[in-house]
């Protein structure tokens, strides 16, 4: 089992660059489903979820070949198999997305029931239910849903809550059916933006993709694309943290800024320089951190991946901090584990009330999922002494050559095997 150990107490100096978005990535690349022929996906970021994604379209009957580090280029041209099988969806959730296209391009699918980080349900009622308005007929057995239409039929859909990959699910089924789709109460993530954009580079007719209300012209066939990711807002703001919380300084390469401005304005205020330069942002933490109250909320909200980021930070800071999750019901699982390195943190129901100490300490921790894995890096960049951190694999699903990239800045940060 692999290990991540830092030694704490290091400012953090220098550059670095932002890979693509996995959450941008992962339906860009399952969008190749929909069109026979080869498409080319750039700016690929180095993740096990993207490889994942790729053994599930191999899987499938795609051809992959990787042209460099970053490229990938995927012929679609044969579909073989209309069934994602548990063994490769139980890792991840996002896994659920070839739903829409199997069905738009095949007429079938069989996907098994998803997994991923044990945050919370993230039931994928949404998804079947706007399937469902398209005219697939859809059971679930066995833990897997499968779902059958001869022809989708455009109808209107109204979400009950934003859901991104439920939009993401629609939206490629959509492209495809007869006649008009309304999707109402549309997750607004720059994410979601990004597939319209690669939807519509395949010859669909997408309007209102970052608002609340998409609408989807259906048309009889679509062609394969090219396409660059976008840069990863998640991890761009976990290194902001880091330079906050070390008193560091530190330039972000390839930052996507325009789509963090939650995420900046509660930096801000927890006393983070951040500036925009000459194709960089400058990130200093060059002041006391001062304790921010933050409730998480769908796009354009603060995003509830950087919450426990913001938590690590907000246990060094002067005062008390309120940090109340209104996304996912079951993502404090972190505050175990850095209450052990000292923090003081008290859960009252979806709140975590954060008392700021002078230091942490570094401590023996184990992650829990993607972004409590990141907030025991961060944590552990100012501790005192050393921390060692086990099941570090889910670090590896969001964030690309983690370690790599903190070493660069002058973090004392090394993997264990």
């Amino acid at each position: 089992m692999e290990r991540i150990l830092i030694e704490g107490g290091v400012r953090l100096k220098g550059e670095v660059e932002i890979s693509g978005a996995k959450n941008a990535a992962l339906p860009v690349l399952v969008a190749s489903l929909l069109s026979p022929g080869r498409s080319v996906v750039r700016n690929v970021p180095r993740l096990r979820d993207i490889d994942t994604v790729k053994t599930l379209l191999s899987h499938l009957g795609a051809r992959i070949e990787e042209i460099d580090g970053r490229t990938l280029s995927i012929d679609t041209s044969r579909i073989t198999s209309v069934e994602a099988p548990y063994e490769l969806v139980k890792t991840m959730r996002a896994s659920v997305l070839v739903l829409g296209p199997l069905i738009a391009r095949c007429k079938e699918a069989r996907v098994s029931m998803p997994g991923g980080c044990a945050i919370g349900a993230r039931p994928i009622d949404l998804h079947l239910m706007g399937l469902k308005r398209l005219g697939v007929d859809v059971k679930v057995e066995h833990g897997y849903v499968i779902g059958r239409a001869d022809r989708l039929r455009g109808g209107r859909i109204y979400f009950d809550i934003p859901t991104v990959t439920g939009t993401e699910n629609i939206m490629m089924a959509a492209v495809l059916a007869e006649g008009r789709t309304v999707i109402e109460n549309a997750a607004c993530e720059p994410e979601v933006v990004e597939l319209a954009r690669v939807l519509e580079k395949m010859g669909a007719s997408i309007k209102g993709a970052g608002t609340s209300i998409v609408t989807v012209e259906g048309v009889r066939e679509l062609r394969p694309f090219d396409h660059a990711i976008m840069p990863d807002r998640i991890e761009a703001g976990t290194y902001m943290v880091a330079a906050g919380i070390t008193g560091g300084e530190i330039r972000i390469r390839n930052c996507p800024l325009r789509y963090m401005d939650a995420v900046v304005v509660k930096l801000r205020e927890a006393g983070i320089s951040i500036e925009e330069g000459e194709g960089c942002v400058t990130v200093k933490g060059d002041g006391p951190i001062m304790g921010t109250d933050v409730t998480t909320l769908p796009y354009p909200g603060f995003p509830t991946d950087m919450q426990a980021q913001f938590m690590a930070l907000m246990s060094l800071s002067k005062g008390t901090s309120v940090i109340t999750e209104t996304v996912f019901e079951n993502r404090f699982m972190h505050v175990s584990e850095l209450k052990r390195m000292g923090a003081d943190i008290r859960i009252e129901g979806h709140s975590a009330i954060v008392r700021g100490v002078e230091r942490l300490s570094g401590a023996p921790v184990m992650a829990t999922d993607l972004r409590a894995s990141a907030s025991l890096v961060i944590a552990g960049l100012a501790a005192e002494g050393i921390t060692e951190i086990s099941r570090v694999y889910h670090l590896d699903r969001g964030y690309e050559r983690i370690e790599e990239k903190f070493s660069a800045l002058g973090a004392k940060i090394k993997r264990l095997t």
